[in-house]
């Protein structure tokens, strides 16, 4: 259909598919807008040589955090590397630089800005560069399944548990309401205080993080975890279900680990007799059971550096990271597979690519800042509070 045939039948693109054209904005989403000013052709042959020439000229101003799931091409530029906790404190350890340019994704950017002083001005490459699973908890959302506690008389008995994976707005609302934040690495024993904490737990926003979890390190069944879905009235649960459960487990999941399953598992088993199967708690509760070793980016990397010559392995985590593993452990002899057949980049993390970095460290080393991430003062107390409670999990 044509514009003109459009405009006739007063048709108007829906909030929605602006946003995703990158023409819309949605200050309440993950989700930004295209990258404004002119970016430089991805077939210049000159990129790399003006990133490194843009970073020489602004010297210690500029310290550039790159995340596993980050493309080769830009991970290059890093200063450090890590998920995304650990980049942030990694900025925060360094007072003197001005500029943090964060390849990652937004809500990493934000939680950057958080840790950061306020001199620090913490960038985002690409503004679109967002995270669906952090998408799939707003704020309003999250309020609203408050309510929907409150009401079944269990909300005193609930303390918040929030993945890092989350925006700023819903690591507020965990510190303003008594709960912690976590990562992959630390959710054992983040549930662990909260559960010393209160009878319930609210898990956020990753469903299959909060249940493997309590399942698999915790011990609880199953039946002791329900999910809570935003959009059914009540979440889907009645005010029963809720008094019985006790993990209550919002109703998100990360779109490249919950790609994985029991055919990738049973495949990649038949395929490469004596593999190790090993994947990131995101994955979905059967996929976990499956494996033979669970854990985090940084546990996934340590088990391959500790690994033997000549075993196998296949790796149930984003894709970038998985190819930068196989080539770094393969002069080792050490065989590292991706574990699903299917192509699977994390998208969001992808729009950070080398014309958007140039573009970014140019405009900085010309005077003029570009796509700063700032966190509201309130916002920041609240989210700072849940982080320090993280910080001081026993």
């Amino acid at each position: 259909m044509t514009t003109a045939q459009t405009q006739e039948l007063d048709v108007q693109p829906t909030p929605l598919a602006l946003l995703l054209l990158g023409r819309e904005a949605d200050p309440r989403s993950e989700r930004g807008v295209e990258c404004p000013g002119d970016l430089p052709s991805p077939s210049d042959p000159d990129l790399v040589a003006r990133a490194r020439a843009a970073k020489e000229k602004l010297g210690d101003k500029v310290f550039v955090l790159g995340h596993h799931y980050q493309r080769d091409e830009v991970i290059q530029f890093a200063d450090v590397t890590g998920d995304s906790f650990k980049l942030a404190r990694d900025a925060a350890a360094r007072p003197e630089a001005e500029y943090i340019v964060f390849c990652g994704v937004h809500f990493m950017a934000e939680s950057a800005d958080i840790l950061t002083s306020d001199d620090q001005k913490v960038v985002l490459p690409d503004l679109a560069a967002g995270c669906s699973m952090a998408d799939m908890a707003t704020a309003e959302q999250v309020a609203e399944c408050w309510d929907v506690l409150t009401e079944a008389g269990v909300a005193e008995q609930v303390v918040p548990v929030s993945y890092m994976n989350s925006s700023a707005d819903i690591k507020a609302f965990t510190g303003k309401h008594g709960g912690t934040i976590c990562t992959s690495s630390n959710a054992e024993r983040a549930l662990n205080w909260a559960f010393e904490q209160g009878e319930k737990v609210l898990f956020l926003p990753d469903q299959h993080l909060g249940r493997n979890t309590a399942v698999r390190d915790l011990g609880m069944s199953l039946a002791d975890c329900v999910v809570y879905n935003p959009h059914r009235p009540n979440g889907g649960l009645s005010a029963e279900e809720l008094r019985a459960a006790k993990m209550i487990l919002w109703r998100g999941h990360c779109s490249v680990h919950g790609r994985f399953s029991l055919d990738s598992v049973a495949d990649v088993r038949e395929r490469i007799p004596g593999v190790n199967v090993l994947v990131h708690p995101e994955c979905k509760h059967e996929v976990v059971a499956a494996a033979d070793q669970v854990g985090s980016t940084e546990y996934i990397i340590k088990a391959l550096e500790a690994a033997p010559a000549g075993s196998k392995w296949a790796i149930g985590t984003e894709l970038n990271l998985v190819r930068r593993l196989a080539n770094r452990f393969a002069a080792e002899d050490k065989e590292v597979v991706f574990l699903d057949k299917t192509v699977c980049f994390c998208s969001t993390m992808n729009r950070i690519d080398l014309p958007h970095l140039v573009w970014t460290l140019e405009s900085l080393a010309e005077g003029t800042l570009v796509n700063r991430i700032e966190v509201d003062r309130e916002t920041e107390a609240f989210a700072k509070l849940a982080l320090e409670r993280m910080l001081a999990l026993p």
